[in-house]
């Protein structure tokens, strides 16, 4: 099974190149906050307790959403893989995916980390913001303050993985396709 950490910092095009990985390898998109809505939707009792931290304005705890995550997976036994997007963002959050993962016996192929140059970070939310109406890309100060918490909070998950031989640095400057050839490229090697 091929299972997929699509990493980067926002404005690195993780959604653009996850639809492309989907496609081109048979992978089933794992978003979690796609995930926390349908359970939500769905009236589950992991939605429930979900909501009830959200009504409250409080993060989700991480065991509630590895319990979708392992929800989910069960409910996919005969998938070719899966591509994480969104989970994990913390070490905590990797090593209870991980543990998760080993009792399926199913790890982690592969954590692709989309390099982009700050700047184009910042050049590329301003022009989506334009697009799409989201206030938090129309805003240099507030794009630049998620980058910084990125760098801070998440960006530690490369030690992670490094060690493992699992971290995969891809470089996230040039067209679409450019960029969808070399994340093709690489896991092309699993």
């Amino acid at each position: 099974m091929l299972n997929l950490v699509l990493f980067g910092p926002p404005g690195a095009g993780k959604g653009t190149q996850a639809e492309f990985l989907i496609n081109s390898f048979g992978l089933n998109h794992l978003s979690t906050g796609d995930l926390l809505r349908s359970e939500i939707a769905a009236g589950t009792e992991l939605g429930l307790e979900a909501k009830s931290y959200m009504d409250k304005g409080e993060l989700v705890p991480d065991e509630v959403v590895i319990g979708m995550i392992k929800s989910k997976l069960e409910s996919n036994k005969d998938a070719k893989g899966f591509i994480f997007d969104g989970f994990p963002r913390t070490v905590e959050q990797a090593k209870a995916l991980d543990k998760l993962l080993k009792e399926n016996d199913t790890p982690i192929s592969g954590m692709l980390s989309l390099e982009v140059e700050k700047q184009e970070l910042i050049n590329r939310l301003l022009s989506r913001g334009k697009v799409s109406g989201r206030a938090d890309d129309q805003d240099q100060s507030v794009i630049e303050n998620r980058i910084n918490v990125y760098n801070k909070k998440t960006l530690p998950l490369i030690e992670y993985y490094k060690p493992q031989g699992k971290h995969f640095g891809i470089n996230g400057m040039g067209t679409i396709e450019e960029i969808a050839g070399r994340l093709k490229e690489v896991v092309g090697k699993f």
